[in-house]
């Protein structure tokens, strides 16, 4: 019974945790959709832009996507809503810029990002994908575009 409550309490703690914002600034652009920020404790946070996937280093517009983000955030305050923590320990969210701007929405709405539907479901993400690949925006130019998640399978 002890071991059960521990449990719940656990399950509780890492909720409200992951229910939280951080604030910081961006010190770093890795790729498309991982940033890293100074929070106000002067701790550096890996962030992982929550529910897309940019092109991976080697695919075509991977340097096009890490431009955007770094030119929407490097060096700016930007908050995060904190959805999760992955599996590699980087805090996974949704990055606003202090103008209000959606960096994960906006990567999107670019074509310069996949949706990444296995872990959001939100129609206005899939919408966002929907239009920039009818109009053909960055990376829907291409014909046979492959998704991050198959290059990373197909490369091991």
């Amino acid at each position: 019974m002890l071991r059960f409550i521990l449990f719940i309490i656990s399950l509780i703690i890492t909720h409200l945790a992951l229910a939280q914002s951080l604030k910081g600034k961006v010190i770093r652009v890795s790729d498309g959709d991982t940033i890293a920020l100074l929070d106000s404790t002067k701790t550096q946070v890996r962030i992982r832009l929550y529910g897309i996937d940019c092109p991976e280093n080697g695919q075509d517009f991977a340097n096009v996507a890490k431009r955007f983000t770094s030119d929407l955030c490097f060096s700016e305050i930007v908050t995060v809503d904190v959805k999760d923590i992955d599996r590699y320990g980087r805090t996974v969210g949704i990055v606003w810029t202090s103008d209000s701007i959606n960096v994960n929405l906006e990567l999107l709405r670019e074509g310069l990002a996949w949706h990444y539907k296995h872990f959001d479901k939100s129609e206005e993400f899939e919408q966002a994908e929907h239009l920039a690949r009818q109009n053909k925006k960055g990376l829907w130019i291409q014909s046979n575009a492959v998704a991050p998640w198959d290059y990373r399978r197909i490369k091991k």
